[in-house]
């Protein structure tokens, strides 16, 4: 009898440390993150440094910010970082994440052929260029994904005041389909292709046409893959496109199996100064791709 209690309990405590590091004999944890963060190229630089340090392996889940977030709300992953404020708090608030720290910010630009045939260029303000863009129906490529930056582009159409129609529309996302629902102008001149940002980018260089995205991963797409992209910056530096991320360690309070130890330590990581230096170092093609944002003045 008393072996047999035994063997339950070792058999108990195996199937506990089956989502941590025993499966295959590493520690990893798990992240969720928006496509920005991998397509940009610096996760490739920056995961490593954090391995070498602590021996944890950090395993990648990139899509767009509203799946990752539901990622973390189905317990699914250890850690999210994302770019989407009121989602993050959102979050946390309800209880799925411990707490969020702020990590970094680049920005968004609006970017077009270098016809430019919506005169955008004349402008800062990026509400004022989507107001032309609008105006002059020019072809605009939305990434329709449900992520940060497709948040983003919503809320600059809300801001133009312009007629806008709810849409629903299903995308698959790693190979899950699901639906999603977004306000967007109506016209042929507008495309929602519910895609990430590099085929994004992609699709409106065949279409000459318009759109939104973040900074770093169109200076990788243009610079850094060899890809030949003709399309510019043509709208930038208007404070309402910058774009701040932040790591949130999912909560052990709501998913038990979580390996939140080391989502900690991998949270807290990104904002020690060892960490923000690498975001800080890492550039393509000369250009400051992400800035750190965890110095209390920096927020």
């Amino acid at each position: 009898m008393m072996k047999r209690i035994f063997v339950s309990i070792v058999i108990a405590c195996l199937l506990s440390l089956s989502h941590s590091a025993f499966g295959d004999g590493k520690k990893y944890i798990l992240m969720s993150t928006t496509t920005s963060t991998e397509n940009s190229g610096l996760l490739a630089v920056i995961l490593p440094h954090f391995t070498r340090d602590t021996g944890i392996e950090v395993r990648v889940l990139a899509k767009g910010t509203g799946a990752a977030i539901r990622d973390g709300m189905d317990g699914n992953v250890d850690v999210i970082l994302v770019h989407d404020r009121k989602r993050e708090e959102s979050f946390v608030s309800e209880g799925y994440g411990a707490y969020r720290l702020s990590v970094m910010h680049n920005d968004f630009v609006l970017l077009g052929p270098p016809s430019d045939p919506a005169a955008i260029q004349a402008t800062r303000d990026a509400v004022a260029a989507m107001k032309l863009i609008a105006g002059s129906k020019s072809p605009f490529v939305s990434r329709g994904d449900d992520s940060g930056t497709h948040s983003k582009e919503q809320e600059l159409w809300r801001l133009t005041g312009i007629p806008l129609k709810r849409r629903s529309l299903e995308v698959s996302i790693m190979g899950v389909k699901r639906g999603i629902s977004f306000e967007s102008p109506e016209g042929e001149w507008y495309f929602s292709i519910g895609q990430g940002m590099g085929r994004t980018l992609l699709f409106a260089d065949e279409k000459r046409a318009y759109t939104l995205s973040d900074r770093a991963t169109f200076l990788k797409h243009k610079f850094g893959k060899g890809l030949g992209l003709d399309l510019k910056i043509l709208c930038q530096g208007d404070e309402r496109l910058f774009n701040y991320y932040g790591v949130i360690p999912v909560s052990f309070g709501k998913h038990k199996h979580v390996r939140f130890e080391w989502a900690d330590s991998f949270a807290k990581w990104l904002v020690s100064p060892k960490g923000q230096s690498y975001i800080n170092d890492y550039k393509i093609s000369g250009q400051q791709a992400f800035f750190p944002d965890a110095e209390p003045s920096k927020r």
